[in-house]
C-alpha cells in the first residue's frame, strides 16, 4: 500500500466526519501489520471533551470491543441509536435502548 493510497482512504473517511460544531473534517487511515487498512473520521460531540479525533477513532475501530463506557454511551445517545447490543463478560448478550444506558445526557442546544 503506497502513501498515496492511504491518503486517498483518509480523504474518503474525512468526507464521513461528524463535525457540526467546528466543520473541520479529518480522516485517518491505519495500515495494520496484517495488511488491512482501517479508516475513520473525527466525530464531535455536544459534550465537547467526548469528541474523538480521526486517528484515535481508527485505532479504536481496529482494536476495540467492549461494553460502552459513559463517554461512548453519550455518543450512542447523541446519534439516536434505537438499541445497543454488547457481550457481557459472562458471554451473555445485553440489549438496551441508548437512553437507558445513560439516563442523564447532554443534547444539542435548540436552534
Amino acid at each position: 500500500m503506497t502513501p498515496e493510497e492511504l491518503l486517498a482512504q483518509a480523504d474518503a473517511a474525512a468526507e464521513r466526519a461528524y463535525a457540526p460544531y467546528s466543520d473541520y473534517r479529518v480522516g485517518a487511515a491505519v495500515l495494520a501489520r496484517d495488511g488491512r487498512v482501517i479508516a475513520a473520521a473525527n466525530v464531535e460531540n455536544a459534550a465537547y471533551p467526548l469528541g474523538v479525533c480521526a486517528e484515535r477513532a481508527a485505532i479504536a475501530k481496529a482494536a476495540s470491543t467492549a461494553s460502552p463506557c459513559g463517554g461512548c454511551r453519550q455518543w450512542l445517545h447523541e446519534w439516536r441509536l434505537e438499541s445497543v447490543h454488547f457481550r457481557r463478560t459472562d458471554g451473555s448478550v445485553a440489549t438496551y435502548g441508548a437512553d437507558a444506558l445513560l439516563p442523564e445526557t447532554w443534547d444539542l442546544p435548540e436552534a
